[in-house]
Parts: structure tokens; C-alpha cells; sequence
């Protein structure tokens, strides 16, 4: 059995972040002033009259939830467009006629699009940190977690960008699917706080159970039991990782 082409692997994960690179103030501009918005907004709108949630102060409640918001739509948006990017010039003749498996070439676009996604989410923590306090009651998970949901919603990125015709269709499942439903996933509240038959609805919204996992690492407390969260979060990482498999064998889109 023949080793990684690490070497390969680094090429497309330093050009990608190459591209990174050339943004990188306005990427990081971006979420630090979106972050201090939603404290200012929602802090005076909303954590005026709600104090704590679950023993949580209102403002470090929804710091979870951002972190999950941005690091959701940036895995979408940044392995979509890296993916993309070939097809519309054409040169994903070249990535495929490389020496490279399929493996090695997700593994690249993938790694570099999780990189940046998880970079943009701790800005926004350490952002966060400037408003309310902050801690982590299980700092090992929280990576984890971080890290698993940035590989799952990363490769869900790579599915769109193959999926998708042009620029437009790009943005469709972020802007329309994904973030409403991390609105409706408890980003910013508990869903105990709903009535039902809204509760029981919300349990089939998937975005709960991340979210409600990521937010126990923080503080300990979820609105839905952490082992189920953990299912549902590593089923839907291998669920995209066959749909991935499936792409590179049958050339949807790729050879077309």
C-alpha cells in the first residue's frame, strides 16, 4: 500500500490558504465588528431583560451559538468556492489527471477550508471575550467538537461546490437552509423556552444537537442529551464523507 502524497497535499493546502492569505484582514475584520454587533444589539435588546438561561449569563450564552454561525457558513463558503474555483476555469482537469488520490485531494481543499473556518471562529471567541466572560468547562471537547463539525460542515461545503452550476447556487444552501436553521437551532436561545408543540419541532432541526453539544463544553448545560448530540454529529460527517466518495467515483460533475 502506497504512503500519502504529502506533498501533493501541500500544494493544494498552501494555495488555498495562499488565497486566504491575500484576504486575510478583511476575513478577520469581518466577524471581529459581526461579533460586537450582536453583543451590542442583542446585549441591550435582549440581555437587558434576560439575565441568565440554564445559569448562564445571557451574553456568554450565545457565544456558542456565534461560533457555530460563523463557523457553519465559513466551512460552506470557503470548501464550495475552493472546490468550485477549478471547475469554472477548467483546470480541474489538472487536479484530477494528478498524482493524487481522491482521499489526498479532499484532504486538501478540506484541511485548508477547516483551517480557515476554525481561525474565523476563535477570533470570535477571543472577540467575545471582550464583552462578557467566557469559560470552558471542557476545553479537550470543545476542540473536538470544533474540529469535528468544521470537517462535517466543510465537506457538506465540497458537495455543494461539485453540486452547484454557478456562483449563485453557491450561496443558496448557506443563506436559505443552513442559517435559518441555525436561527431556529438555538443559537441564541434554549429551546426549553419554546412551547410545544415548537419543541418537539425543533428536535428534528439537526443544527440543535451541534449546537446544544458545542454550548455543553462551554458551560456544561444542553437542552439535549450530549451522546445524542455526538451521534447525530459524527452520522452526518459520514453520511458527506460517502456522498464525497461517491462523487469522486462516478465523476458527478467532475468529468463533465
Amino acid at each position: 500500500m502506497t504512503g500519502i502524497n504529502w506533498r501533493g497535499v501541500l500544494a493544494i493546502y498552501k494555495f488555498e490558504m495562499h488565497r486566504f492569505a491575500r484576504t486575510l484582514w478583511t476575513g478577520l475584520a469581518v466577524p471581529v465588528i459581526t461579533t460586537s454587533l450582536y453583543f451590542i444589539v442583542f446585549g441591550a435588546a435582549i440581555g437587558s431583560r434576560m439575565s441568565e438561561i440554564d445559569g448562564v449569563p445571557y451574553g456568554a450564552f450565545i457565544v456558542p451559538g456565534l461560533m457555530m454561525l460563523s463557523l457553519f457558513t465559513e466551512s460552506i463558503f470557503n470548501a464550495s468556492f475552493g472546490i468550485h474555483m477549478p471547475r469554472f476555469t477548467g483546470t480541474i482537469y489538472e487536479i484530477l489527471s494528478a498524482p493524487l488520490s481522491a482521499f489526498e485531494t479532499v484532504l486538501g481543499y478540506v484541511g485548508a477550508a477547516m483551517t480557515k473556518a476554525v481561525t474565523v471562529a476563535l477570533v470570535i471567541l477571543l472577540t467575545a471575550n471582550l464583552f462578557v466572560p467566557v469559560r470552558i468547562e471542557h476545553p479537550l471537547v470543545m476542540i473536538a467538537f470544533l474540529l469535528l463539525i468544521a470537517a462535517t460542515f466543510c465537506l457538506f461545503g465540497f458537495i455543494v461546490g461539485i453540486w452547484a452550476k454557478g456562483f449563485e447556487q453557491l450561496q443558496v444552501i448557506p443563506l436559505l437552509i443552513v442559517t435559518p436553521m441555525t436561527f431556529l437551532g438555538g443559537a441564541f436561545y434554549s429551546i426549553d423556552m419554546l412551547a410545544e408543540p415548537w419543541r418537539t419541532v425543533t428536535l428534528f432541526n439537526p443544527v440543535v444537537y451541534l449546537i446544544n453539544a458545542f454550548r455543553w463544553s462551554f458551560y456544561g448545560t444542553s437542552d439535549v442529551a450530549v451522546g445524542t448530540s455526538f451521534a447525530i454529529t459524527l452520522a452526518i460527517f459520514i453520511v458527506c464523507l460517502a456522498v464525497v466518495a461517491w462523487i469522486f467515483r462516478t465523476g458527478y460533475r467532475l468529468k463533465s
